[in-house]
């Protein structure tokens, strides 16, 4: 049961003291933006554009030499496999914050949502860094996921010239974990179906949305080059058109790559969750969950088949399975 009371307005005026905290660390990019890292980003996300990994076609560009995909802002200070180890800095003021919400029973933790800004396109050698700073922290919600707390950080990227680059805004729900209650009967009542993460629709994005909710997989399609993208967007990578239309997928493709998700286990989902880009037919990547098959025996090259179904008993998905 969720605190209250006195002690839950104890533990607010605790939270308090948190807003506004630099979490007391600076995250450095390990390495320079370099060619390499935004070719991988490139060829992972089926993005074409000349400017990031194209010397000439970058030279003849607005921008003069290769830039990278400002999308891949955070990439240059994540921290790698060494992110998992569990180890925490005794500075870190937000794994600190993290700790309390646990000793109050809010012991889970989902991402909500993120913003980005980004200032201008960061270029090869470019030395990325960033500082982060806990934003707000909601008054007590009851969400799908239980009773809890949103948290938002805001970290801000600078340059080797201490010059502000982007800045990036985060959100995570810590909650306190529902238990089931006994029945009348004396047996445990089976708790209500968690359901998953829902999508944020907008302008760019709904059209597809809708699409899936009628059973059909659609791709978009620039109207001047006729080149397919996924996910939506209002602008064309290949020509920078902004007309479109779309064409519909038979959900056949191959694996291109993928992961198997183990821990930490998300309320919604069903674990281990193998996550795979596929290379569909049509000649654009997709990403979707693959069902039915034992991790061990997917690979890189499968045959997949995608269906529309519902994942949980409100949200409809693409998801592949093992193509016979």
């Amino acid at each position: 049961m969720a605190i209250s009371g006195t002690e839950r307005e104890e533990f607010e005026k605790q939270l308090e003291a948190y807003v506004g905290l630099d979490i007391g660390l600076e995250d450095r990019g390990r390495d320079p933006v370099n060619a390499a890292m935004v070719r991988h980003w490139c060829e992972a996300m089926g993005d074409a554009c000349g400017a990031y990994t194209d010397a000439a076609e970058a030279a003849a560009s607005v921008h003069g030499e290769l830039v990278a995909p400002p999308t891949m802002l955070q990439t240059w200070i994540l921290g790698g496999v060494s992110m998992a180890s569990g180890e925490s800095d005794p500075r870190d003021k937000q794994k600190e914050l993290h700790r309390l919400f646990d000793s109050k029973g809010f012991t889970g933790v989902v991402a909500t949502n993120t913003e980005q800004e980004y200032t201008r396109y960061l270029k090869m050698g470019d030395e990325i860094r960033a500082k982060t700073v806990i934003e707000s922290i909601s008054e007590q919600k009851a969400t799908g996921l239980g009773i809890g707390y949103f948290i938002n950080t805001r970290s801000t990227f600078r340059d080797q010239n201490d010059e502000e680059v982007g800045w990036l805004t985060f959100r995570v729900l810590k909650f306190e974990i529902a238990e089931a209650s006994a029945s009348s009967s004396s047996e445990a009542a089976a708790p209500s179906r968690p359901q998953r993460l829902k999508p944020a629709l907008g302008h760019d994005n709904a059209w597809w949305w809708d699409c899936v909710e009628k059973d059909e997989l659609a791709i978009q399609r620039c109207s001047r080059c006729q080149a397919l993208r996924h996910p939506p967007r209002p602008m064309c990578g290949e020509c920078q058109a902004s007309d479109w239309d779309f064409v519909f997928s038979t959900g056949q493709g191959t694996i291109y790559s993928f992961v198997v998700i183990r821990h930490p286990e998300v309320p919604g989902y069903t674990y281990p969750l193998v996550v795979a880009v596929v290379e569909l037919e049509e000649g654009t990547r997709f990403v979707g969950n693959v069902l039915d098959i034992d991790p061990e025996e997917v690979e890189i090259g499968m045959p997949v088949q995608a269906s529309i179904e519902l994942v949980d008993d409100e949200m409809k998905l693409p998801v592949f399975r093992r193509a016979q």
